[in-house]
């Protein structure tokens, strides 16, 4: 019987904002990991890189600043940039844990191009904001050059860009060819590097991809059996935060639709999660998508515990 194919979407809670914090925190992911590879599945990993692209924008655009025979790197480049860093600690991290469980089954890190729609309202309405704080001058200096720039109270000005819906996965064939070769993959990371398709040349976008979006993309070109999202709570709730806070142990699509119209879940954090599971079940039958902590992945998987999305 062939295995099942999980897709795995590491969210924020898996990485730290440094260095060290992301070294601790990946040893728990990859525990997580080698939990569902002992449960027999052929696994994708995509993950968060919130807090690291800031990072490298931040670093570049300080270093051309510095020294003014550099430029400014582009968010493509800083997406990639993060991809390979955060690629390079899981492989190593999770080899580590497949060695000290005698198990031998290689691990890869695609970097991933994703496209775009040139014409996605997206790019005239931005949400994601990047980098670092910027004084007004700095700021109209950006405006000059097109950017779109936010003001926050007290803090001063930071750039805001795109977060374009992923309509294709230019490297499936390679990550599907790794899977059928039983190797762990690691690909899509940070909502892959979006591109445009200028005649045989794919351009990067300055545009930041929601993962979870590019995650459901994966998991339906991949057909995977599953998508599990792992973040920071153990199961989705409604009136999260609040005396009221109601976990849900299942949602069916029709109750999922009607707590993000009644604005239950998170723009920034849940709301992509459900919407994502949404899409992936309803592309295929016999689809599980579920949400749940990083710390219970085998348990969610077994039905023991985290949200399941169910047609």
């Amino acid at each position: 019987m062939p295995k099942k194919k999980l897709v795995v979407a590491l969210g924020r809670s898996a990485f730290g904002d440094t260095f060290p914090e992301q070294q601790k925190a990946v040893k728990i992911a990859a525990k997580a990991i080698v939990d569902l590879v002992e449960e027999n599945f052929d696994i994708v990993i995509t993950h968060s890189n919130g807090p690291q692209v800031g990072m490298f924008h931040t670093a570049m655009t300080e270093f051309s600043r510095l020294d003014s025979k550099y430029t400014v790197a582009p968010m493509s480049v800083c997406s990639a940039l993060s991809q390979g860093y955060i690629g390079y600690d899981l492989q190593n991290i999770i080899r580590t844990e497949l060695l000290n469980r005698g198990i031998f089954k290689p691990i890869s890190t695609l970097i991933t191009q994703v496209k775009v729609d040139p014409f996605d309202k997206a790019f005239s309405n931005p949400t994601k904001i990047i980098g670092r704080y910027m004084s007004s001058e700095e700021a109209e200096l950006e405006k000059k050059k097109g950017n779109y720039v936010i003001y926050e109270e007290g803090k001063g000005y930071r750039r805001i860009i795109a977060s374009p819906k992923p309509k294709d996965i230019y490297e499936i064939d390679a990550i599907k060819a790794l899977l059928d070769s039983n190797q762990i993959v690691i690909a899509g990371g940070g909502g892959g590097i979006p591109v445009l398709e200028q005649g045989t040349t794919l351009k990067g976008a300055s545009a930041v991809i929601e993962k979870d979006y590019t995650s459901e993309l994966l998991a339906e070109l991949v057909q995977a059996d599953i998508l599990l999202f792992l973040t920071g709570v153990e199961k989705v709730a409604i009136h999260y935060g609040t005396k009221e806070e109601q976990p849900l142990d299942f949602i069916t699509v029709n109750e999922a639709k009607e707590y993000i119209s009644d604005g239950y879940f998170d723009a920034v954090s849940m709301l992509p999660k459900v919407e994502a599971s949404i899409q992936f079940i309803s592309s295929a039958p016999n689809r599980q998508a579920i949400i749940t902590h990083i710390e219970k992945a085998k348990d969610a998987i077994h039905g023991k515990t985290g949200t399941s999305i169910i047609i």
